[in-house]
């Protein structure tokens, strides 16, 4: 993302000017980076599949790699090689870097046209909508959510039940389980420190005693971030504690999230904390044990947001077909489809989701966003902080570092990472 920040510098200069809309195309362009497995993926084709049908013009998928489409999206967008379509990732690092330098069609008017703004929440439309400096909640939609995605505790019911321990509700329940399997001599929290699994319980926890001037400072920019403030120290401390006890392995330095996940699925774990884009996973392939999944206990604000936003290049030639087929995506139908096939969908009907694990996770979710109550991810507001963030907590789970350190080493990131990408002017 920094080659695309500079990139984008660049380029801002090179005219933006939106393309002019063609007659009726052969077919239209779609540019994704997701699973083919995914929720959102089957129901995106599904409704190209309606779209051509209705339209008679066929769609093109072409799938990139996430890395093609973050490092080099400021050169394809602003050239005649954008597509139509394309699947952004969200947040003000990526969708709303892209929509301050107006490479991003303004959504807006379809979004009116078609009712979005009645079927998505306004915590949903959050990371949808930027203002002219590409900061997230601003007046414009740039891309539309189609799902949504968090954080949640997954707890393999029967390793519970053999060690005679309830599973918890409470976070004093939780460290009591917790101290109960290190007792039994099992390792109990399944977490990775190579990626950012570390990184995302951290953020849950700040999530506990969060409140809402802290997450609208920490994305928002509000006000300058107080790294001494309770949530984030009670957060990094109590990661310290759990290490120091064994909560954790400090042998997560060497594990990615693909460990630790088929590590869960195999029995090895009590307690696994994961996106929510595991959850048909485990629903297809956790077969010798019964799991529940919910929040992690306490949590007031909750770790997760929409999903990856469809936007509209600027220089598409088939705007009002592309917001078309973004409408059918966002029908009744293929939410349900979301909802049904494990994802969390932003607008389906509950009553239709015939899995009863996948209806708790969607009425866990809704109860959040309904209220407002979501805290996103922690490395969105610049996008440095995606690497530099997990390596400050590897350094805390190998021991190199204690909390104060690592709470220095966050706000020297985060601090760094703002103001090279313009968002504030202060520094320290």
């Amino acid at each position: 993302m920094a080659a695309a920040i500079m990139s984008l510098t660049g380029l801002a200069a090179c005219g933006t000017d939106s393309a002019q809309e063609e007659g009726k195309p052969d077919s239209i362009s779609f540019w994704y980076y997701d699973t083919e497995t995914s929720a959102q993926t089957k129901a995106w084709k599904k409704s190209a599949e309606q779209f051509t049908q209705q339209t008679g013009v066929k769609v093109k998928f072409e799938v990139k790699s996430f890395t093609q489409i973050a490092q080099n999206s400021s050169q394809f967008l602003d050239s005649n090689q954008a597509p139509d379509i394309m699947e952004s990732n969200r947040g003000n690092g990526s969708a709303g870097m892209l929509s301050a330098m107006q490479l991003l069609t303004d959504l807006t008017p379809y979004a009116k046209k078609y009712g979005w703004d009645k079927k998505v929440t306004e915590a949903d439309a959050s990371m949808a909508k930027y203002d002219d400096e590409g900061i997230m909640n601003g007046d414009k939609w740039y891309g539309l959510p189609s799902y949504a995605e968090y954080q949640r505790v997954y707890y393999n019911v029967d390793m519970f039940k053999q060690y005679g321990i309830e599973v918890p509700k409470t976070m004093a329940e939780f460290e009591s389980a917790c101290q109960k399997f290190v007792d039994a001599g099992v390792t109990p929290i399944a977490a990775d420190a190579q990626e950012y699994g570390v990184m995302w319980l951290w953020w849950s926890l700040v999530g506990t005693k969060a409140n809402r001037a802290l997450i609208d400072d920490w994305h928002m920019y509000k006000h300058d971030v107080n790294f001494k403030n309770k949530a984030l120290t009670y957060a990094t401390n109590t990661i310290n504690k759990w290490i120091k006890k064994g909560y954790i392995s400090r042998n997560a330095t060497g594990l990615r999230a693909e460990d630790t996940t088929t590590s869960f699925i195999k029995g090895e774990y009590p307690i696994y904390q994961t996106g929510t884009w595991n959850q048909a996973r485990f629903i297809d392939q956790v077969k010798k044990f019964d799991w529940t999944a919910a929040a992690l206990p306490g949590e007031k604000f909750l770790q997760g947001c929409t999903g990856n936003l469809i936007t509209i290049p600027e220089h598409s030639k088939h705007k009002d077909l592309a917001a078309q087929l973004l409408n059918n995506i966002l029908s009744e139908s293929n939410q349900n489809d979301i909802g049904n096939d494990g994802g969390v969908p932003m607008a389906a009907d509950l009553s239709k989701i015939t899995n009863e694990k996948n209806q708790e996770m969607i009425k866990e979710y809704s109860a959040f966003s309904e209220k407002g109550n979501l805290e996103y991810y922690p490395d969105y507001p610049a996008s440095n902080l995606t690497d530099a963030m997990s390596a400050e907590f590897q350094e805390l789970v190998n021991g190199t570092k204690n909390p104060t350190q690592v709470l220095e080493g966050l706000e020297d990131a985060y601090t760094t990472g703002v103001v090279d990408m313009g968002f504030k002017d202060w520094e320290g």
